[in-house]
């Protein structure tokens, strides 16, 4: 049964009208439930993996918290986080203060951990790009719909 529910959600998470009205509803869903249970709950998380991704903001200089679905890598150390938008024209702002302030740090499972994130570009791209379609295969729809290339990144644990 898990696998229908799996194979529901993306497949309605591929959706045009899944990719206006989410942006709105599970982002303020998942900040308001990951506050009350003191970080044990983000609710997209029960889908897919998810960290709330605390970065700078690329012109106010203020931490952004932002919830985000991830891919864990095997290491245990390291994540990789796609800037889909859910399929939407324009890059998502927590990409922009990535780019312009990589140190960062994301709650996973409860846990804060500073992280510095790095832009995957060329082969190591392309490996990383492989494997989240195997993850989370709506993300060949969202890329599919935009002219942009998707950013990826990927978080490594601040020693």
């Amino acid at each position: 049964m898990a696998g229908l529910g799996v194979r529901l959600v993306q497949r309605m998470s591929s959706t045009r009208a899944f990719a206006k009205v989410a942006p709105h509803m599970i982002p303020a869903l998942d900040r308001g439930v990951h506050r009350l249970t003191g970080g044990r709950i983000l609710l997209s998380a029960r889908m897919l993996p998810g960290v709330i991704l605390t970065s700078t903001g690329a012109r106010s200089g203020q931490p952004r918290r932002t919830p985000l679905a991830c891919m864990p890598e095997k290491d245990g150390g390291t994540w990789l986080l796609v800037g889909s938008n859910f399929g939407r024209t324009g890059h998502p702002a927590w990409t922009h203060n990535l780019l312009s302030h990589p140190e960062a740090s994301i709650n996973w499972r409860g846990r804060d951990i500073p992280v510095t994130a790095r832009l995957l570009t060329g082969e190591e791209r392309a490996a990383a790009w492989a494997a989240l379609l195997l993850f989370w295969p709506p993300y060949a729809t969202y890329q599919s719909r935009v002219t942009r290339r998707l950013r990826l990144f990927r978080l490594t644990e601040a020693p």
